[in-house]
């Protein structure tokens, strides 16, 4: 028997949520049909989900879970052109026929699906991307020039925690485009996601006797992101979080991070996010998103 895993319409961060649990109903090693055919739109975030979700599939040894595409033809066309399909067909099987696209269209996107495995990956994403950065968050956010290089660590960090801490790779997406529900503005969003460990069995050695009962997945969030604590006990290694908390601080940026069964926010004024959430439905690894927005409100009728 076919378990059916539902993309929600509008993959959010908000509708992780019902991602996350309609994967956790059963084990990965079910029979998994992933429906993406009601798909109307995905961030960031939706798209490194559901390649960390298949991952996670093949890495429990289950069968290879089957896919279908979107019914909506300029959702396959977009979803084509991040690169997403690309990476599925290796995890997943397929139904449905996707477009060919012929000629490089402009988009949203400034960083394609890009896997991280190593090192060598992260640089190659920050390399890739520095140009396109510096265009969008001078001439399209209204952020002064050198913030091209403090956006520049904060993705490499991103990307370098799946190195340091998940054992096995992960991906990361970046795309440009308006926040039309709460912001009202132009906003970079990075999503980073790993198949792996988790911040708690990444923490546990060194952390949990000093949280004691306390400890587990929302406890090693809070370690980390707001006690600025590594696994590393040698000084100033681990501390990408710190310098990525500091980055956003200067921007009126947003940082989640999600691990196990817990979520942890910096939430900046213009968001009402709850800072922190437990007792989710389990969801392998951990997932980052980075929010950077645009210095001054654009007019409401260019929000799309």
């Amino acid at each position: 028997m076919t378990r059916v895993v539902e993309v929600p319409a509008f993959f959010d961060e908000r509708s992780f949520e019902a991602f996350a649990q309609s994967l956790a109903a059963g084990p990965l090693t079910d029979r998994l049909l992933f429906d993406a055919r009601g798909a109307t739109w995905s961030s960031p975030v939706g798209f490194v989900a559901m390649l960390t979700a298949a991952q996670a599939v093949r890495e429990a040894g289950g069968p290879t879970p089957q896919f279908t595409i979107p019914d909506s033809a300029d959702v396959r066309r977009y979803w084509v052109r991040t690169g997403l399909f690309r990476h599925l067909a290796e995890l997943v099987e397929i139904h449905g026929k996707l477009p060919r696209l012929k000629v490089e269209e402009q988009s949203d996107v400034l960083l394609d699906v890009t896997p991280v495995r190593a090192s060598e990956d992260v640089h190659a994403v920050v390399g890739k991307i520095q140009a396109a950065a510096s265009r969008i968050l001078h001439g399209e956010l209204g952020l002064e020039a050198k913030a091209t290089m403090g956006f520049a660590m904060a993705l490499s960090e991103a990307c370098q925690n799946i190195v340091e801490h998940a054992g096995t790779g992960g991906w990361v997406s970046v795309h440009a485009y308006s926040y039309r529900k709460r912001l009202k503005r132009r906003v970079v969003v990075i999503a980073v996601s790993d198949a792996g460990v988790g911040f708690r069995r990444s923490l546990e050695a060194t952390q949990a006797r000093r949280f004691g009962d306390r400890w587990g997945d929302a406890a090693a969030l809070e370690a980390a992101v707001i006690q600025n604590v590594s696994r590393f006990r040698d000084p100033g290694r681990g501390q990408g979080i710190a310098g990525i908390k500091r980055y956003l601080a200067r921007w009126q940026g947003k940082l989640t991070i999600r691990s196990g069964t817990a979520r942890i926010a910096i939430v900046p004024a213009w968001d009402d996010d709850s800072p922190l959430l437990e007792q989710l439905a389990p969801f392998p690894g951990a997932q980052v998103q980075i929010v950077i927005p645009a210095q001054q409100d654009e007019p409401q009728d260019d929000a799309t």
